[in-house]
């Protein structure tokens, strides 16, 4: 028999929000690592609000939001509002009931300026690291680092003289056969970023660089920060991270030719690391000898460096930082972040399943 299509009137919901989710839906395990990752930063948490005055947005639901605000690749906070009005599963993610009222943008946004002072970025991180060590999928010896390029929120049109104000009609000023460089301009709408190609036959542009240090055993992201764009970010960051996340004395670290000098190399074995990064003999001699180049571990190497370019792809592709939508080094260093711990989540909870 043909059914009805009579418009709904029903007022009352008689089925939970939690039972409408299906018991097997990759959200699942999502949740339960950021809900474990959250109660670590409680107490954390705790110390930004103050314990008087009206309650303002829970932090653990704003996190939460964010989190499948990456996931899902929701590309503005605006956008993101929107979709908590109808969509039941990010509801049930963030931690709202079906009648709850969703926040407005600007409290939104506002709120989240807090967790920025609270450096919640990285807390979250090392709590999501934490939860790995837990689950023994990390190895305490041989890692790999890398950086990229994280395009600014900033047009090449707004990169200008230093102390020049742009005129009346300039907005589309022809800037073909003019120098320009980082010492002398300096970009009107993120002073922050810089103008920087990361090899010859590249276009330039204005952006930061992410640097982030992997684990070899399943390419679970170890280590994150972003600095400004220098021909030596990469090398000065790669040996402040790897003293973040050693735990212990020796092993090896993977690169690419971009780390082939020899300040690094001594560095690293300072360290009391090997260092098993690719040779660049293209117009100079390579830092690294046949000494370690001999031994099987160093081709091992070799194959698993190239696995850190995953964890890029992803937050390219998914975690919204291709092109920044925020402005200045600490809230792209904060979004940057926040990514790789998300991108670590999906590595675990795919890790976890398989097993």
């Amino acid at each position: 028999m043909r059914g009805d299509d009579a418009e709904p009137s029903s007022m009352f919901s008689y089925v939970p929000l939690e039972e409408r989710i299906p018991a097997d839906h990759p959200l699942r395990p999502m949740r339960a690592m950021t809900d474990a990752a959250l109660r670590g930063l409680s107490r954390k948490l705790g110390k930004l609000y103050s314990h008087t005055g009206r309650p303002s947005i829970a932090p653990e639901q704003l996190l939460r939001a964010l989190v499948v605000q990456v996931l899902y690749s929701v590309r503005s906070e605006r956008l993101l509002m929107e979709q908590l009005q109808y969509n039941l599963l990010f509801r049930w993610f963030v931690g709202l009931a079906m009648d709850d009222r969703v926040w407005d943008v600007t409290v939104f946004t506002k709120n989240r300026e807090r967790l920025l002072e609270g450096e919640i970025a990285q807390a979250f991180f090392a709590e999501v690291i934490a939860q790995a060590r837990t689950a023994h999928l990390l190895s305490d010896e041989h890692f790999t680092v890398d950086g990229t390029l994280v395009e600014a929120w900033a047009g090449h049109k707004s990169f200008r003289p230093k102390g020049e104000k742009p005129g009346k009609g300039e907005s589309e000023r022809d800037f073909h056969g003019e120098r320009r460089k980082n010492e002398t301009h300096q970009s009107t709408t993120d002073p922050e970023s810089r103008l920087y190609k990361k090899g010859p036959g590249k276009e330039a542009k204005l952006c930061f660089m992410g640097h982030v240090v992997s684990d070899n055993r399943h390419g679970l992201l170890v280590a994150a920060e972003t600095t400004l764009s220098t021909g030596t970010a990469e090398r000065e960051a790669a040996e402040r991270l790897l003293r973040k996340a050693l735990r212990r004395r020796r092993g090896t670290v993977g690169g690419d030719k971009g780390y082939d000098s020899r300040a690094f190399v001594e560095a690293t074995r300072e360290l009391g690391l090997t260092p098993h990064v690719a040779q660049n003999t293209s117009n100079r001699t390579s830092a690294i000898d046949e000494r370690t180049t001999r031994h099987a571990g160093y081709e091992i190497s070799q194959q698993k460096r190239k696995r850190i370019e995953q964890s890029f792809g992803w937050m390219k592709t998914v975690g919204l930082i291709r092109k920044m939508r925020h402005r200045g080094k600490r809230r792209v260093g904060w979004m940057f972040t926040f990514a790789a711990a998300v991108y670590d989540m999906v590595r675990m909870r795919n890790l976890l399943c398989a097993t």
